[in-house]
């Protein structure tokens, strides 16, 4: 039986770890950092992280992101900080993720929820100057 995460199961620190596999460059980035999930109202999460970015043999540097994740009765709006709209997903399970189109790149994103309270986000994005895959694994 698969249960459906609520918004309070995300709330508060968790660590990050992210791997970036650039096809385009044939180089290799990693994030290691923090996510905090905040609540900010009935269902609705500020999302934020911060990190150290590597890339190949680039020097580290700082990274961060916002997010804001808005719970409704069978999935999760999550948004640009900036209030304009990402992408759509179920949070239980394999949790395929709706298509984000932007621009001439096309990103999708592939959740897994079944080792909670590790979890995970996959992209695959495509696009003229772009194909890389991104794994972020979350963990308390």
């Amino acid at each position: 039986m698969t249960v459906m995460l609520r918004s309070e199961d995300f709330v508060g620190l968790w660590q990050l770890s992210r791997v970036i596999t650039d096809r385009l460059s044939d180089q290799a980035g990693t994030l290691l950092g923090t996510a905090r999930f905040d609540s900010v109202g009935a269902g609705a999460l500020a999302y934020e992280e911060a990190g150290k970015l590597r890339f190949g043999a680039a020097p580290e540097m700082e990274a961060t992101r916002r997010y804001h994740w808005q719970f409704g009765q069978d999935a999760v709006d999550v948004h640009f900080d900036n209030g304009a709209a990402f992408h759509s997903f179920v949070p239980c399970g394999h949790a395929q993720g709706t298509d984000h189109p932007c621009g001439d790149d096309f990103y999708q994103v592939r959740y897994d929820f079944t080792n909670w309270p590790v979890w995970q986000a996959t992209w695959h994005v495509v696009g003229p100057r772009k194909d890389y895959v991104s794994v972020s694994r979350y963990w308390r």
